[in-house]
């Protein structure tokens, strides 16, 4: 137990003159062979931007148990992966009752990181003091609720900080209200 809370707990860290580099590879590799997708095709992609989830009543039913796993798993991921953050919270909204669909959904991710583990994120040292954010909102992007999705990372310099992806507690009546509750959201 002890050394797999560990490995769980690794991140690579590569020490260069000019700043560091931040990568999860090893962890990534090994998490797309603990669930069997190793030697499954590669996507370009982590989710498709034609496909919306919902929470599909009349689909099959997966393990619960099995499903946490792997969005726990991917959420770890987002430590050094922005480019993961938005899907996984889309496919962890469905974790009381999955079904197939959500499951393909998490599998496309999973097959994503398997062609894409070695992304790393790049900090250097040479950087202004200026703080930058930038946001987006999409407008009642859920299909069950209405409810908007925000999206947000913030730089500080040339060095990306912080970034997030969160399901809005109210329903806008329009773009603009969408964009206005996320730039609030960002400021706060």
């Amino acid at each position: 137990m002890v050394g797999e809370l560990n490995y769980f707990l690794e991140l690579q860290v590569k020490h260069q003159k000019e700043g560091i580099f931040i990568s999860q590879e090893k962890y990534a590799k090994n998490f797309v062979k603990r669930f069997g997708l190793d030697s499954k095709k590669h996507t370009s992609t982590p989710m498709s931007s034609s496909v919306k989830l919902s929470l599909d009543v009349a689909n099959v039913e997966v393990d619960p148990t099995l499903y946490r796993s792997m969005i726990n798993s991917l959420l770890y991921l987002t430590v050094s992966r922005p480019d993961i953050a938005f899907s996984i919270e889309v496919c962890a909204r469905f974790q009381a009752a999955p079904k197939e669909s959500h499951l393909t959904a998490v599998k496309r991710i999973i097959r994503y990181i398997n062609g894409t583990s070695n992304y790393e994120i790049w900090y250097s040292r040479d950087s202004n003091e200026c703080l930058a954010s930038y946001l987006d909102a999409n407008w009642s992007g859920c299909i069950d609720d209405r409810k908007n999705t925000l999206g947000g990372c913030f730089y500080l310099g040339n060095n990306l900080v912080s970034w997030m992806s969160k399901k809005q507690n109210s329903v806008s009546l329009s773009t603009a209200e969408a964009e206005y509750i996320a730039a609030g959201s960002c400021c706060a």
